[in-house]
């Protein structure tokens, strides 16, 4: 099942997708919850298999603007250097333990909304990757049970304004960047993938395939970061973790290829869909 947010009319919403259309489930958000967030914190997510959707309102696509899939997470962990390609262009040496960084919920756009190049700097790079949403309260949890916590998957365009991001060995400054990071264009959810491990990504700008891998090439797979996490923090229902990216990123080309306005850059995975998202200069 895919589940997406949008504005439509005005209103916020969110709603099952079915092939061009989505059903509105705005009339159902006293049982189900207000947002998507809220549904995954009631559990309510799976149960909409359940239930007769077909009276309910449906809407083209093409006729709503999309927002993050999870618009005011509580957390967003990223995963920096976590695939073995990524790390091999990079030089570094194979990390011992996962490289973690945040990022602020407003620093997010959604499918098909631009990606803004900050006025201060236009190194401003793309990195596809797995985001992984949490469906349950997660503290101290084995990789045996980890993906009993996952609510579903997403894509996620982790963009990194590259000088900003190497002013000093914290990267935060140059991942919170307004609007840098694109989540979308839907949450698909657990019981449609079973190995978050066996799935193709891929990266195109213009057209163009800039990242390809499959997700067994993750140094540490989405069961470990769950664990790794939970023991240092607890994790919340609607919490993101953005899982890493692959090699090919612009920053390591030769020469480097730094997304500008009128870009237009995808991020697919299989199972998932393709999250769009077109470039524009910050006002």
């Amino acid at each position: 099942m895919k589940i997406t947010s949008f504005m439509h009319q005005g209103r916020h919403s969110y709603g099952i997708v079915e092939g061009n259309q989505i059903i509105d489930l705005d009339s159902m958000k006293a049982i189900i919850g207000n947002d998507v967030k809220e549904a995954i914190e009631r559990n309510r997510l799976l149960e909409l298999r359940e239930i007769d959707l077909n009276g309910l309102p449906r809407i083209d696509i093409a006729d709503v603007t999309f927002l993050p899939v999870i618009s005011n997470p509580g957390k967003i962990l990223c995963i920096g250097i976590n695939y073995a390609t990524h790390v091999r262009e990079t030089g570094r040496d194979m990390p011992t333990y996962p490289m973690i960084f945040t990022r602020f919920a407003d620093s997010q756009t959604a499918h098909m909304q631009p990606i803004l190049r900050p006025a201060a700097s236009h190194k401003l790079d793309f990195e596809g990757e797995l985001a992984v949403v949490i469906g349950k309260t997660a503290r101290h949890v084995d990789q045996a049970d980890a993906l009993d916590y996952v609510a579903g998957y997403s894509c996620y365009n982790d963009g990194s304004v590259r000088d900003w991001q190497k002013h000093t060995i914290q990267f935060v400054p140059g991942k919170n960047f307004p609007q840098t990071g694109s989540f979308g264009p839907w949450l698909v959810t657990s019981d449609e993938i079973k190995n978050p491990q066996d799935l193709e990504l891929t990266t195109r700008l213009n057209g163009e395939v800039m990242q390809h891998t499959n997700t067994s090439d993750m140094i540490f797979e989405v069961r470990k970061l769950i664990e790794y996490c939970t023991t240092f923090t607890e994790l919340a229902p609607g919490d993101v973790i953005v899982t890493g990216t692959t090699g090919g990123v612009g920053a390591f080309r030769e020469p480097p290829v730094w997304m500008k306005p009128g870009d237009i850059v995808e991020v697919e995975i299989s199972s998932i869909g393709i999250l769009r998202n077109i470039i524009a200069d910050e006002k």
